[in-house]
């Protein structure tokens, strides 16, 4: 009975102990699976909608405070949409278009006054909605506030300058003037329709909180820097790191007192951020609608907002202007400093994030507009709606009211 009664209080202990592990390892895991799987399952057509603006409830985030001095658009008179627009020879209903684009939110600002506002799906004017590479321009609007604060001395210096752990990788001896224009030459898959392409890899390793710096530094070069322009998301996380190096600050309080703030954003906003607690510069930014818009308006008033000089005239004019023959607009968008140039004589420019997220800026009629989506059909080229193409010559026609 002895022996017996010893076994069993050995094997107590034992169930104990497993007890302990499994709770332990629950606890360190299972915010972790849960991340990683709603990153698997972020486009799912029954999920889409909601994930897109609620990343706050799965990923850590952090917050960009708005300012007690907010900027409110005035209303101005209504204008409705045009009936119609041409794409590729076919005529298209705007309305349908936008539902057929999962539109969540449609935003027109003629004049600094919104002239048009409408939300579906469940967004409101207060839904903080997630940007994807949108934020690549509000990235690049950073970089040029930090060369007018002199923490970086001028885009020609190479990546290395300002983050040696890149060294030996393939950014080391790029300009960051490349890094800005997408021509860093870098090899990457960028499509997200691909479960092993480079991006998606990347995806799921920051649902697990790894290091976005740390999968930086693996890329391999394909092409000479400087000569190819080829989009790789990455490029934009290597300017968050030199910016968190040259500044010393982290990207969201550089934000919050030199965009967030002298913007005067409406709401609070958040940036996603990886187990390091570094920002998903590369398109985790979440804002409403309407503070969208303000990175528009900054743009068509050359960095100058409510009297002051934000972001410096000639970093606006460079940044969308293509100034190399691999940029131009061709029968694609060209490229800027992240921002996209359509081929055109109005001067139009646009920051475009997957699953039709949209910012069109025309200064010829000084228009700005916003378009939100959760696309789930973005992957089919087939899908006249899923066109950033098609949604800009919805952007024209309506800009073109304006003439």
């Amino acid at each position: 009975v002895y022996k017996l009664s010893k076994i069993m209080k050995t094997w107590k202990k034992i169930a104990l102990g497993i007890l302990f592990i499994i709770i332990i390892f629950g606890v360190w895991f299972y915010p972790k699976y849960k991340m990683l799987s709603h990153t698997m399952h972020l486009f799912d057509e029954n999920n889409i909608v909601t994930n897109f603006r609620s990343f706050d409830s799965i990923w850590p985030i952090s917050t960009l405070e708005a300012p007690k001095k907010k900027y409110i658009y005035p209303k101005g008179t209504f204008v409705g949409l045009p009936n119609s627009f041409e794409f590729n020879g076919n005529v298209y209903e705007s309305r349908k278009f936008l539902k057929d684009s999962w539109t969540t939110g449609f935003l027109v600002i003629q004049n600094d006054s919104i002239v048009f506002e409408d939300y579906y799906l469940g967004n409101t004017e207060s839904t903080r909605n997630i940007s994807w590479s949108m934020a690549k321009s509000f990235i690049s609007a950073l970089v040029g506030i930090a060369i007018s604060d002199e923490y970086i001395k001028n885009i020609n210096q190479t990546v290395e300058t300002y983050v040696p752990e890149l060294i030996g990788s393939s950014y080391e001896g790029v300009r960051i003037k490349d890094v800005l224009q997408m021509s860093t030459g870098v090899k990457f898959n960028e499509d997200y329709g691909d479960f092993y392409s480079d991006i998606n890899r990347w995806g799921r390793g920051f649902a697990l909180g790894d290091s976005q710096d740390d999968f930086a530094a693996t890329l391999d070069r394909q092409f000479e820097p400087g000569t190819i322009n080829h989009y790789v998301s990455i490029n934009t996380h290597v300017l968050g790191m030199i910016l968190t190096r040259a500044t010393g600050k982290s990207i969201t309080n550089y934000m919050q007192e030199k965009l967030f703030t002298p913007m005067g954003m409406e709401y609070n906003g958040y940036w996603l951020v990886d187990g390091k607690g570094m920002e998903m510069a590369l398109g985790g930014l979440n804002l409403t609608m309407r503070d969208y818009a303000k990175i528009g308006t900054l743009y068509l008033k050359n960095g100058l907002m409510k009297g002051k000089q934000i972001v410096p005239k000639k970093w606006v004019s460079s940044s969308v202007t293509p100034d190399a023959s691999h940029l131009e607009p061709g029968d694609q968008f060209g490229y800027g400093y992240q921002w996209w140039i359509p081929k055109g004589t109005a001067g139009e420019f646009m920051a475009i994030g997957i699953y039709n997220q949209n910012i069109y800026i025309n200064p010829k009629t000084n228009t700005v507009i916003v378009k939100l989506s959760a696309n789930p059909k973005y992957n089919d080229a087939s899908y006249v709606p899923s066109s950033d193409y098609a949604a800009l010559e919805l952007y024209r026609a309506i800009a073109n009211q304006f003439n």
